[in-house]
């Protein structure tokens, strides 16, 4: 890549060592906030331009990190290359058990920027709102982070929603390229995604392109002037994409709120103020170590997925794990059959999920091991002292610490 990158100070260590510098780093961050979230963009992102200002000190126009620039693709997968070139990044497990597949984060950063050309030989660019209505493929992420690449900005539906959601979402972003797979796998079940999208965009005349990753390989309906197939596209771009520099306010995704309040309503993250709270959010309740490989069972279809997934791990050159089926296929054992399978260390995951799990009896989880978990997360409400008893005794066989982050 062409530009200068100005490097983290230095690398901090992850772990806060006593509650004491807990008070003291809490101190500061109230004391001094402008000083406190200086140090920590400055240790913590990489970037390509220094920023001038820490916060405008406005609230309803709030804006972090003027003058700098940053590119989030080059903060989670190129600078780690140096030393983790070949280090795990995405573990993906299939919907079938015996799918499974790991890329390191130099055949991560292949991907993308081969992605990433895809996209621009389709005319996307800078400020292009890309829709991304996708299963749990390793592609879903190659899409986002491509995104993020070229200065696009993403607007990922979950899988699960209907057409007429669907249509809602991309005339409200004005996207002009939709990104989907032929079908989805859910539970040994088909997903129609492309029929999907087909009906969604009988009511989006905007939309110039269909970009189809080929999932199931199933039949579907073309529209030779519309549709194309990723696969085709893909044999005939380069490896090699130059991150666009981003002003740290510049838009980075959209997302969208379920709509069961009414229209659904779009929430626009920006660029380096999100990365910074997802890195250090991440980075601070986890506890990362290098070794660890993580699992956060959300979907990137909202929030927890985008930052927990993708954003927050990726940017500290952790190991995350995107799983595309469902808890209790083709058993109730899945979760911890994959936790077996991938030597997961940090599980993270709803409350409502884990009284499910429960509710399927402690047999399913007491038939596998779990030996390699060191910590287990809760997110998104609150948990019941019933679910946390049974998470912490039965699944961390009572020797794991649970982190609730609701």
């Amino acid at each position: 890549m062409s530009q200068k990158i100005y490097e983290p100070k230095h690398s901090s260590n992850p772990f806060i060592k006593d509650f004491g510098e807990y008070q003291e780093l809490y101190k500061q961050s109230i004391e001094n906030p402008a000083l406190f979230f200086k140090e920590l963009a400055k240790e913590n992102l990489s970037w390509i331009e220094d920023f001038k200002t820490t916060h405008n000190n406005e609230f309803s126009d709030a804006k972090w990190f003027e003058g700098g620039k940053t590119n989030i693709s080059v903060n989670c997968i190129d600078r780690h290359l140096a030393n983790d070139a070949n280090k795990i990044a995405l573990i993906w497990e299939g919907d079938d058990p015996t799918d499974s597949r790991e890329l390191t984060y130099q055949e991560l950063h292949n991907e993308v920027c081969k992605f990433a050309n895809v996209l621009k030989s389709l005319g996307v660019e800078k400020g292009s709102r890309v829709c991304i209505y996708m299963p749990m493929i390793v592609e879903t992420a190659f899409a986002m982070l491509a995104c993020t690449r070229i200065g696009a900005v993403h607007s990922v539906v979950f899988g699960g929603f209907s057409p007429e959601s669907l249509k809602d979402r991309i005339l409200d972003a004005d996207c002009k390229i939709v990104i989907t797979a032929d079908e989805g796998l859910r539970g040994g079940k088909k997903v129609p995604l492309k029929l999907n999208v087909d009906e969604a965009l009988l009511g989006c005349p905007n939309v110039k392109n269909t970009l189809v990753v080929k999932r199931t390989g199933g039949e579907i309906e073309w529209n030779k002037d519309r549709d194309v197939w990723y696969e085709d596209l893909v044999k005939n771009v380069s490896n090699v994409c130059d991150p666009e520099p981003m002003n740290s306010e510049d838009p980075l995704f959209i997302l969208y709120t379920s709509g069961s309040t009414g229209k659904p309503k779009g929430v626009l993250h920006t660029t380096a103020g999100y990365l910074l709270g997802a890195h250090i959010s991440f980075k601070y309740l986890f506890g990362i170590k290098p070794e660890d490989k993580y699992w956060c069972t959300a979907d990137v279809g909202w929030i927890t997925g985008h930052t927990y997934i993708l954003y927050g791990p990726l940017s500290n050159g952790a190991s995350t794990l995107m799983f595309e089926g469902v808890p209790t296929y083709p058993s109730a054992s899945r979760c911890w059959e994959i936790c077996d399978k991938h030597n997961i260390s940090i599980f993270y995951t709803a409350p409502t999920a884990i009284r499910a799990l429960m509710a399927q009896g402690d047999e399913p989880v007491k038939k596998t091991k779990r030996g390699s978990l060191r910590l287990l997360g809760t997110v998104g409400e609150p948990i019941n002292p019933e679910a946390w008893d049974w998470y912490y005794s039965v699944v961390g066989n009572s020797k794991c610490e649970v982190i609730d982050t609701w």
